[in-house]
């Protein structure tokens, strides 16, 4: 495993064409590893037929909500949380935990 919790991230903000487990809102945007949720095959490739071996590791990603929307009014510590597979994720700036 790259990462463990409380470790800062990024989500990558490259765009990939076809099949991703990444919603767009989070490309880019920083956060912190809450756990890790195990080892799976990748969906992306799943989705095209493939095996999706190796597994990979699958993180539950936090994200304050006001650092993903412009427009948030809500409290300073509402947080989404995300499941993001670790070959999205770099290390990065993200809230503290």
């Amino acid at each position: 495993m790259t990462f463990e919790p409380g470790d800062n991230v990024r989500v990558l903000p490259s765009e990939k064409p076809g099949h991703v487990r990444t919603p767009g809102y989070l490309k880019g945007k920083a956060g912190w590893i809450e756990s890790l949720v195990g080892e799976f095959p990748n969906p992306e490739e799943l989705a095209y037929g493939f095996s999706g071996k190796p597994e990979r590791p699958l993180y539950r990603v936090g994200f304050r909500q006001a650092d993903l929307w412009d427009d948030y009014e809500g409290p300073a510590e509402d947080c989404l949380y995300a499941d993001v597979y670790e070959h999205w994720l770099e290390p990065g700036e993200g809230a503290p935990t």
